[in-house]
């Protein structure tokens, strides 16, 4: 009797082996990490490098940091510059500023694949223009750009026979396809003193998930539209190129700034999708007045100034404008503050630590996109 080949089946485990890495991609890692965390600081991201060096033991006689430095300006990564007072400087590029977007990107979605033309499905089927593999017959006013040619020739075949070439419209078959649309999003990013504030660096994770997120809808999404702004005493966009810069400053919570900002960047977009993602930690404790002058009130939650947040979230809300709320705290009386803004805008709230805070959003974000929000 003959033995069978493969009778036994099973999972064959070897050591891993990681993949080779050069001397100056292993450090240019750790040298992403570090200067995410400086806020886009040169020279006090190499003192942070040098201190783990001396540590760790980083580099060795055949490859420096000093060599590690040289071979960062010889491909693009930092570049010396001189002040108006002469004196010499170095700082990184706009290279390296897309490298930290990409590192950021990897580390908190995953390495995904780009798409291909980046918009946002539907449920609705019909004369869409993403490719499902489904078919059916072709029907009066199908465009012609959308017949299968292979299933058509194959039904003609079938039908008429191989002798004599026939075909008729009976035999067309056109291929099923989705309805695309776009997406709009505002990202706001909560930068008051508070992020910084407890012996915890609340500001690296948000500014790290707005850097992913904006290198995910730049190349997996690019017909998306994404706004960044932040919000202390007062709110105001930031680009793309600033966010590895992004620093907290030593103000109050006007999340009512911020909320007309992103109301008035959506508004200025032709896109029916359209929604709010706020990265926030603490309560609302500031108020820009008509005349100019701020109200701010850091006791409590102000009945004056949490008004006004509702009413924004209601205002949101009669635009068809949903607002996710991403709360880094977990206080109980915060909570409830959410949970009503949240019930005002019907939109959704997320009680969450740092850990975990760019899966959430991109989680999101994924979902957002698959739903048609009619105007």
């Amino acid at each position: 009797m003959k033995k069978e080949k493969n009778a036994m089946r099973g999972f064959v485990f070897r050591k891993y082996d990681e993949p080779h890495k050069s001397p100056f991609d292993k450090l240019f890692e750790i040298f992403k990490e570090i200067i995410t965390h400086t806020s886009g600081d040169l020279d006090e991201a190499l003192d942070w490098l040098q201190q783990l060096d001396n540590e760790y033991k980083l580099t060795d006689e055949s490859y420096s940091l000093d060599d590690f430095v040289e071979d960062l300006k010889k491909k693009g990564y930092i570049r010396e510059e001189i002040d108006q007072k002469g004196s010499g400087g170095m700082s990184i590029t706009t290279k390296t500023e897309r490298a930290i977007r990409q590192q950021a990107l990897e580390q908190i979605f995953g390495k995904l694949k780009k798409g291909s033309s980046g918009n946002h499905r539907t449920n609705q089927i019909g004369r869409g223009d993403e490719h499902t593999g489904d078919f059916r017959s072709y029907q009066f006013g199908d465009s012609l750009s959308r017949i299968s040619m292979t299933e058509s020739l194959k039904n003609a075949q079938i039908n008429h026979g191989i002798g004599e070439f026939n075909m008729s419209e009976d035999d067309l078959v056109v291929e099923e396809t989705h309805h695309k649309s776009q997406m709009s999003t505002v990202l706001m990013i909560d930068i008051s003193h508070s992020m910084i504030l407890y012996g915890e660096d609340r500001i690296t994770p948000a500014k790290k998930v707005a850097m992913a997120l904006s290198e995910l809808i730049t190349t997996r999404y690019p017909k998306d539209t994404l706004d960044i702004l932040v919000f202390g005493n007062d709110a105001w966009p930031i680009s793309i190129a600033e966010l590895p810069y992004l620093k907290v400053g030593p103000y109050h919570t006007n999340t009512v700034a911020g909320l007309e900002l992103a109301l008035d960047l959506l508004r200025r977009k032709r896109n029916t999708n359209k929604q709010i993602f706020m990265i926030t930690d603490g309560k609302p404790s500031c108020i820009r007045e008509r005349d100019g002058s701020y109200y701010k009130n850091s006791m409590g939650l102000d009945p004056y100034v949490v008004d006004k947040c509702y009413n924004m979230a209601r205002q949101a809300r009669k635009l068809r404008i949903p607002i996710t709320t991403f709360m880094i705290a977990q206080d109980p009386y915060l909570t409830r503050f959410v949970q009503e803004f949240t019930e005002a805008n019907q939109g959704k709230a997320f009680y969450t630590g740092l850990k975990g805070l760019g899966e959430m959003i991109f989680e999101d974000y994924e979902i957002n996109r698959k739903k048609r929000i009619r105007g």
